[in-house]
């Protein structure tokens, strides 16, 4: 089983950035697709942003044009650059790996955004 290890969470004001970077212990080439996810308080998982092995990536509507997904296949890490932060964005953020057959989680790490 891969493991996913996120970091780069904390606390920032609003407007700010933070990076997030995702550690798989495998290949991350081998992975149909890789993606980050949050989950706030008293709400559902939901989809922040996906980058597929071979495609365009994929961002919610709430996130385009802020966030920015990458992946560094030699060094097995996925990055999700997070812009212009709002107390919305307030949340832990979860990595993700997925192909058929198979998904994996990480820990998640915590953003957490001040007005």
């Amino acid at each position: 089983q891969v493991q996913l290890v996120e970091s780069g969470g904390g606390l920032v004001q609003a407007g700010g950035s933070l990076r997030l970077s995702c550690a798989a212990s495998a290949t991350i080439f081998s992975f149909d697709v890789m993606g980050w996810y949050r989950q706030a308080p008293g709400k559902q998982r939901e989809l922040v942003a996906t980058i597929p092995r071979i495609g365009r990536t994929n961002y919610a509507d709430s996130v385009k044009g802020r966030f920015t997904i990458s992946r560094d296949n030699a060094k097995n890490t996925v990055y999700l650059q997070m812009d212009s932060l709002k107390p919305e964005d307030t949340a832990v953020y979860y990595c993700n790996a997925r192909s058929v057959g198979f998904n994996s989680w990480g820990q998640g790490t915590q953003v957490t955004v001040s007005s």
